[in-house]
């Protein structure tokens, strides 16, 4: 006898919130209206409430007292210093891989650079970061240095429970990204020297940074612009 599999509510529920806040729909302080919610998914609050409570323990949901559940703000310096990490990590790992890296791995992650090239025309942040996480694995997994390894895997965790993709929030440094992938990989196909690859993976994640802070910058002046 076959037994019909269903999505709980409350499951529904996390994964239409969720998807929100990954596309920006609902942006970084965000009520969430427990009562709208579950008007709009045809449900109780019950299961919108678990809903939240999960992304909550995400980190994706913050609780603030007489206002309720909000997408949570960005933590610039949390942001910050993940990245900053992540730069220096990603960049050992991606110099030390590049002996490894044989020409088929080489036009795998070129293949993924051309997608996330064609894609810069009828953009999708999303789509885009999860290229990006691919193009730089292809690079990095081949680390000899399984601590260096997991410290990278580590940072990219942290950072995707930080920013879904920062590529959102800056679409602009899309372009640029590709073009220093590109270089990058220039760099390990011509076998250069171990310290000029990692400095462009560390730099090229660090520019990353410094446009996502200077976005954050802009709009949070412009907010206090409005507001005053």
């Amino acid at each position: 006898m076959s037994t019909l599999v269903t999505t709980s509510k409350s499951e529904q529920a996390y994964t239409w919130i969720r998807t929100r806040i990954s596309s920006h729909a609902f942006g970084p302080g965000y009520r969430l209206v427990l009562g709208s919610i579950a008007d709009e998914l045809g449900m109780s609050v019950v299961p919108v409430r678990e809903a939240i409570r999960r992304l909550e323990a995400e980190g994706l949901v913050t609780f603030e007292r007489n206002v309720g559940a909000r997408v949570t703000l960005v933590d610039e310096s949390e942001y910050a210093h993940t990245m900053q990490t992540l730069g220096l990590v990603e960049g050992a790992a991606t110099a030390l891989s590049a002996p490894f890296l044989d020409a088929d791995a080489i036009a795998e992650a070129a293949e993924v650079n051309e997608q996330m090239t064609r894609l810069l025309d009828h953009f999708d942040p999303h789509t885009f970061t999860e290229l990006n996480r691919r193009f730089h694995s292809v690079l990095f997994l081949p680390c000899p240095n399984p601590h260096l390894l997991d410290l990278v895997h580590r940072g990219w965790a942290r950072l995707s429970g930080i920013r879904d993709s920062t590529f959102a929030y800056v679409p602009g440094r899309a372009h640029h990204s590709v073009d220093e992938h590109t270089q990058i990989l220039e760099l390990i196909r011509s076998g250069a020297e171990s310290i000029d690859i990692e400095l462009a993976a560390r730099n090229h994640r660090w520019r990353t940074r410094d446009a996502f802070l200077d976005a954050l910058h802009t709009r949070t002046a412009q907010a206090s612009g409005e507001l005053s």
